[in-house]
């Protein structure tokens, strides 16, 4: 591992504080993670002891949210922001297997995910990977990548799965979505799974995310709601994950774990 973090580090990829790709990796029981990372997620486990069961839940519900995105709703182009390192279950992988012609443009602001995803999609020309900043929508939507694949006279799935609890009050966030929803015409859909302020251990979970990690906001369900404003909330609306449309049975006295974060999708008319 040592002689791993050396070469990342030859590529300007800083191997001493924990990034938001990788800790997330972590949690989905991946690879491409260093012993900062892990040492992150041990801290919020004694906080939250069903973490990992949560990075299970929020990658359940974009599998569900894609295959209704791709299927019912006929999306072909998906903007994946904040989309993390290459996984299981991966939003072209659920896309194309709805229709192979649905084209997905990543967008992750570490660049190590840039590194892994051009070797996962150096065979599928229908899928690309950008490096870019959240922050900076306009520069995301003016990359030639993003240009290359996407076509904003055809509605788009605009996906911002686990990145919004990431950027703080003051960074705008409510701004960002609404630069990427103004550029996508009707019938476009955003997709929003956020960390929410559930619980009193959600709280204690919040203050270990601000202080080891730099970032991790968590919000009421009105303050992730109002990120859809102007939209068509889809049913079942802002919930739980495990209860957006669940595959069986949807479970009952949901956990700590099951409320700590909470999605939705919604149609722009």
């Amino acid at each position: 591992m040592a002689d791993r973090q050396t070469d990342w580090a030859s590529l300007g990829i800083d191997v001493t504080k924990p990034s938001i790709a990788r800790t997330y990796d972590v949690v989905l029981r991946g690879k491409d993670n260093f012993e900062v990372d892990r040492a992150f997620v041990d801290e919020i486990v004694k906080v939250v002891p069903e973490i990992y069961d949560v990075a299970t839940y929020n990658r359940e519900v974009l599998g569900r949210g894609v295959r209704y995105l791709a299927g019912e709703a006929g999306i072909r182009q998906f903007l994946d922001l904040g989309s993390g390192l290459p996984t299981v279950q991966n939003t072209h992988h659920v896309a194309q297997a709805t229709d192979p012609s649905c084209r997905v443009v990543y967008v992750d602001n570490d660049p190590i995910v840039l590194a892994h995803g051009r070797a996962l999609l150096a065979e599928n020309d229908r899928t690309g990977v950008v490096t870019a900043d959240l922050r900076e929508p306009e520069a995301i939507l003016a990359a030639p990548e993003v240009r290359r694949l996407i076509d904003f006279s055809q509605p788009v799935g605009v996906m911002m799965v686990g990145i919004l609890h990431h950027l703080h009050d003051d960074e705008g966030p409510q701004r960002i979505v609404d630069t990427f929803m103004d550029a996508v015409p009707s019938g476009s859909h955003l997709f929003v799974t956020h960390f929410c302020a559930s619980s009193e251990e959600s709280r204690d979970a919040e203050q270990k995310y601000l202080a080891l990690l730099g970032t991790g906001r968590f919000r009421t369900p009105e303050e992730i709601t109002a990120y859809f404003d102007g939209l068509e909330l889809l049913e079942p609306g802002v919930v739980p994950l495990p209860l957006w449309r669940p595959d069986g049975p949807a479970p009952t006295d949901l956990s700590v774990g099951q409320r700590l974060m909470f999605g939705g999708i919604a149609r722009k008319p």
